[in-house]
């Protein structure tokens, strides 16, 4: 089969389409209107894929991809045609199959030239269709989905695998289980038991991995995968009957999937649980308005029914969604829900986070109408709408039947991951954060009021407090056609704010000085940045780099940006 991938990428979707159609026998051709420099990454993974694990004895899994099996020995050189720097239409037209780049608009000319149309995700869900039964769960929104899905995964890979496998009172059974929980890598680092943020608090409780040990020698592999840069096809050949999937999909990814069913006319986005967090302007200069937008974010549950769940949140986007759907519903809300609806809340900010559920709905629990608690009043992770985030994931659980206590005690321990309000350096008193994955404002206005949760830079400090210091924020970068009003208001409270360069920074800049906001920069390299930063800082201060705009122009993405940040703050700021 002839295979064209469009769009390499850094990200990894691209990188683990080729390995997986290589494993299966493809003839590829990559093309990227980036050129082989800024692809270095993921070309040299690709290299030493096909030298050292190509081989003969890797034959097409029961997925369905109807491929034929590789024949003949490993490669010594890359078995693949690169177009580099542009594309070219015949490509198109003579390929059996075109792998697209989620960022790829769908109306390109190029892709209008051809046969067949897939992604990394089409591929995954269509061959999980065919292969033994697991559980999927889907999560999508503006901002907070990388989160929640990460504490749905992280979640399902620490409660033991005896409270895991119920779902509307349907068992999975346990037979022919791994002897441990293999979990792909999102990072490169570990803590605990999963892999998050490089340096996340040291005081993750330990109790989880010694409580549920021995459960664990026997307990089924849950995997993450989707937009948080896993491609599910790292680990669709390792899949097996009764695991967990947790997808996160951005708009541009379900946008995909809008319309697609398998043959047998069963749309090929059905996932069990559809979680979706909050819906903010993002992405306008592709979509041109609000509904374009959301209409994307509709397809998570489009292919649901009543035996599958919706979770979203109390808003007007949230109510719509969860009006529509075919599934269950639960809402989470700021509030305490009204008597005979299922949900879940967080009625003080600083306090736990409830739910409660009624078998009349559907929901097969045995805490039928009570008030449980699925969220501490006190995680690991800062902030109201990282809390919100943890409930969000625990109402998915709890709606899929895991018991309360022990969706409160592994939401309790999430550490959080990498890129999002990320606790990463401690110099001369000073803290600092990586938030670079904050790319609205609304998002980066999130992070400072978690950061501020005592008022601005004029508020007293106590001796020797840490929590009462300034705040100094670094943001700016590339316009999407957003409003700065959320991130201005927020900035308020800030001692000072540093701005990186970028299409945005200059209005952005003009918004905050109006609201008196010390503003400084903007600056083309982090290293001036950081450098003023810490010229501004003193002992207690908070620095906290969330930027509200996209990466494009200084940095590659908006990790690449995140990583950056963090190598330069520790190589200029002694601890």
């Amino acid at each position: 089969m002839k295979v064209l991938i469009m769009g390499l990428g850094l990200h990894g979707g691209g990188l683990e389409s080729a390995r997986y159609l290589l494993r299966h026998g493809a003839e590829l051709t990559i093309t990227d209107l980036r050129d082989e420099k800024t692809l270095a990454p993921s070309i040299e993974q690709l290299e030493i894929f096909i030298r050292g694990e190509a081989s003969p004895s890797l034959q097409p899994s029961s997925a369905g991809l109807s491929l034929p099996p590789l024949r003949g020995s490993a490669p010594q050189h890359p078995a693949i045609r690169y177009v580099l720097g542009r594309h070219e239409i015949d490509d198109f037209k003579t390929a059996d199959m075109v792998i697209k780049n989620p960022g790829v608009r769908p109306d390109s000319p190029y892709l209008q030239a051809a046969r067949r149309i897939e992604t990394d995700i089409s591929l995954f869900l269509t061959a999980i269709a065919s292969a033994p039964p697991i559980r999927l769960i889907a999560v999508t929104g503006s901002k907070g989905k990388s989160s929640t899905a990460s504490a749905l995964h992280w979640a399902l890979t620490m409660i033991p695998n005896s409270l895991t496998r119920r779902h509307g009172g349907t068992e999975f059974s346990s037979e022919g289980s791994h002897p441990s929980i293999e979990i792909p890598r999102i990072s490169g680092d570990k803590v605990g038991c999963a892999p998050f943020a490089d340096s996340a608090p040291s005081s993750v409780p330990q109790c989880l991995c010694e409580r549920y040990s021995e459960e664990k020698s026997t307990q089924r592999r849950a995997y993450l995968g989707g937009n948080i840069t896993v491609s599910p096809l790292a680990f669709l050949d390792d899949l097996q009957e009764g695991d967990d999937v947790v997808l996160e999909l951005s708009s541009w990814q379900l946008g995909d999937l809008a319309g697609r069913r398998h043959p047998g006319g069963a749309a090929l986005l059905k996932p069990q649980a559809a979680v979706l967090t909050p819906i903010m302007p993002d992405h306008l200069d592709r979509y041109g308005s609000m509904e374009a937008y959301v209409n994307d974010k509709r397809v998570i549950y489009q292919g649901q029914d009543s035996g599958d769940l919706t979770v979203a949140q109390d808003d007007p986007w949230g109510r719509s969604f969860l009006a529509e759907t075919g599934a269950c519903s639960l809402i989470y809300s700021a509030a305490p829900l009204p008597e005979k609806v299922s949900g879940g809340w967080i009625a003080d900010p600083a306090g736990p986070g409830f739910v409660r559920l009624y078998a009349a709905d559907g929901y097969a629990v045995p805490h039928d109408g009570e008030i449980v608690e699925i969220v501490p009043a006190e995680p690991l992770v800062p902030g109201r709408h990282q809390k919100q985030n943890l409930l969000a994931a625990g109402l998915a659980l709890y709606g899929l039947s895991l018991p309360p206590e022990a969706i409160r005690e592994s939401l309790g321990s999430f550490p959080g991951i990498e890129h999002r309000l990320e606790l990463f350096h401690q110099a001369g008193g000073v803290d600092f954060y990586n938030d670079s994955a904050a790319t609205i404002p609304e998002a980066a206005a999130a992070a400072i009021e978690a950061l501020c949760p005592h008022g601005g830079p004029g508020t007293p400090r106590e001796p020797g407090s840490r929590n009462n210091g300034g705040l100094i924020l670094v943001a700016g970068g590339a316009d999407k056609n957003l409003d700065f009003s959320p991130l201005v208001r927020a900035a308020v409270q800030t001692k000072a704010v540093i701005l990186l360069a970028g299409t945005a920074s200059e209005s952005l800049r003009t918004a905050l000085s109006n609201e008196s906001v010390n503003c400084l920069g903007p600056f083309d390299s982090l290293e001036k940045a950081v450098t003023v930063t810490l010229e501004t800082a003193q002992p207690g201060d908070r620095v906290l780099l969330s930027p509200g705009c996209a990466s494009f122009g200084m940095f590659l993405n908006e990790f690449d940006r995140g990583r950056q940040w963090k190598e330069t703050v520790k190589r200029m700021a002694s601890p």
